[in-house]
């Protein structure tokens, strides 16, 4: 890799002995793949980070010493998210600050603080910085030689395709009409076709494709390759995936059913930061990764994009039908479909959708919004953790929450966050009523207590309730008013259980058929419990098979 290429490591601490420490321990480890830069106070960080963004390179990582005079360690890594949002930061620290190392990560969502002295470095330094390098290639959005989307920012079918392809942590490089002038050059070579357009890495051109297509053409699985498997799980969220973990690991013919990216609403989270053993936080996709690896490595087969549309019976079996038609066969079922955002009933939303309004997508639009006033619509803590992910980015971030409370629903941690981030303004007992825009979202309009009023922006981002997607299941598995899945001593309790034995606690009406996470009636909604049901629910599973 040319020396111009190789993204920097920066290095900063304004204690000589420290600073040389440091740099030669990074140098020996990653001087190979990264260029490292080591500077003695943060004034010379900030100059070096302005020139690497002029120069068009990339920062992967800045390690910094958290005392230093004039800039400390935690307000350099604050100011470095404006140049460089998406590089890791670490903070150097003594034992007698931790207390400002915790609130670094609390408050200015600070990666992780390495204790001085980190001897020995195998141990206590090249670990947390081999992980975070790790997240950095797998979510920098950098040019890629391979696959190329062009298209226009405004354009709901390319929303689509760029959704799609970042959801399934597929590299690749956006090309945007309006802004990049090697698309405009690029699409005089392409004899007018219909955007958006895909260029593959050997040169193929796909117009305007359905992710499926686009799926099967970079080498996915949108179809299985058997017709039996032990256990079939529908929705790779975090309780699918989990159930895939237990399932493949303990001798399971597995498959996963994903309709469309794995890691379900959680892989859409900027940050997890109340999941145990990441004290320092995780984002969705993160999470996401690191499960699908799991789940391959255990011989899973995942199955995506592709879609659930019905559910069978033909003893001993379970049949699970899907939209291209094909039948799949398996000795047990679990449901972990998990849930949709609710629809937007304001006036102009359903119109400009992919145009400016969004359902989360968070993580995907942040850099297109930069320099812009955004709006963020909801309550809890996924709306929370949207708006201080885009408030790295966007100028000002106005959070819209019809409640008259942050308290009601978003976790303690978040909502000090969120008071704490000076570019996100709080609109409690208001909620948006229409939104207007010529081809794109220009404008949104609110009701609060002060009355109407009319804000300019260019995208709204929606996380307002949830509804299960179980609409397949209908007249086969026994719902809630809502649409949840009824599962254990429920069904037996009113009365819509047929079998002589009591019902697993995660086994529906249909013997078999399991249900876990947020598709579950009375289910916790969070990240840990989704995981726990998953991975309790096959030990149900064996149960019934063995049965």
């Amino acid at each position: 890799m040319a020396e111009v290429e190789r993204p920097t490591i920066l290095a900063v601490d304004d204690d000589r002995s420290v600073l040389s420490a440091v740099e030669g321990d990074l140098r020996q480890r990653y001087s190979r793949d990264y260029r490292v830069i080591a500077v003695a106070s943060g004034e010379a960080a900030l100059d070096v980070l302005g020139r690497l963004k002029r120069r068009g390179e990339q920062a992967a990582l800045i390690v910094a010493d958290q005392r230093m005079p004039h800039i400390s360690g935690t307000e350099l890594l604050t100011r470095a998210v404006e140049i460089f949002p998406q590089a890791r930061r670490v903070l150097l620290t003594a034992y007698a600050d931790t207390d400002a190392a915790i609130d670094a990560i609390n408050l200015a969502d600070v990666d992780y603080y390495i204790l001085k002295p980190w001897d020995p470095p195998d141990e206590k330094l090249y670990p947390v910085v081999d992980e975070l390098l790790d997240v950095w290639q797998a979510t920098a959005h950098r040019p890629v030689a391979g696959l190329r989307l062009v298209g226009n920012r405004w354009s709901p079918a390319a929303h689509r395709l760029r959704e799609f392809l970042s959801r399934n942590q597929v590299p690749f490089h956006w090309l945007d009409v309006d802004r990049n002038r090697d698309a405009v050059t690029l699409l005089a070579t392409l004899d007018n076709a219909h955007l958006p357009v895909v260029l593959l890495e050997d040169g193929t051109m796909l117009a305007d494709p359905e992710p499926a297509e686009l799926a099967a053409a970079i080498g996915m699985r949108p179809s299985a390759d058997a017709e039996y498997f032990d256990l079939l799980v529908v929705g790779a969220g975090p309780a699918g995936l989990a159930a895939a973990v237990y399932g493949a690991s303990e001798g399971l013919s597995t498959a996963v059913i994903e309709a469309d990216a794995p890691g379900g609403q959680a892989g859409t989270s900027s940050k997890i930061e109340n999941y145990l053993g990441f004290p320092h936080g995780v984002s969705g996709a993160e999470l996401t990764r690191r499960a699908l690896t799991q789940v391959r490595r255990f011989g899973a087969t995942i199955v995506t994009p592709r879609s659930v549309v019905g559910l069978a019976r033909a003893e001993p079996y379970r049949v699970v039908r899907l939209d291209d038609g094909t039948t799949l066969n398996c000795g047990a079922v679990i449901v972990a479909t998990g849930v949709r955002y609710n629809a937007h009933p304001a006036a102009g939303v359903d119109q400009l959708v992919g145009r400016g309004v969004y359902y989360g997508s968070a993580t995907n639009e942040a850099e297109a919004c930069a320099g812009e006033h955004v709006v963020v619509v909801g309550g809890a803590n996924s709306a929370g953790q949207a708006a201080i992910y885009l408030s790295r980015y966007a100028k000002r971030v106005t959070l819209v929450v019809r409640s008259d409370a942050l308290e009601k629903r978003m976790s303690a941690y978040l909502i000090e966050q969120v008071r704490d981030t000076k570019t996100i303004d709080i609109r409690l007992r208001t909620e948006v009523i229409a939104v207007d825009g010529n081809g794109r979202l220009e404008s949104v309009r609110i009701r609060g207590p002060q009355g109407e009023e009319e804000l300019e922006t260019e995208a709204m981002f929606v996380f307002i309730g949830a509804r299960p997607h179980t609409e397949w299941l209908e007249g086969m598995v026994v719902r809630d008013a809502g649409g949840f899945i009824e599962t254990g001593p429920a069904l037996q309790a009113a009365g819509m259980w047929s079998l002589d034995r009591d019902p697993f606690l995660l086994e529906t009406s249909v013997p078999g058929v399991f249900a876990v996470g947020d598709v579950r009636a009375q289910s916790v909604k969070r990240v840990a419990s989704a995981v726990g049901e998953g991975s309790v629910a096959i030990h149900f599973v064996h149960a019934w098979l063995q049965g």
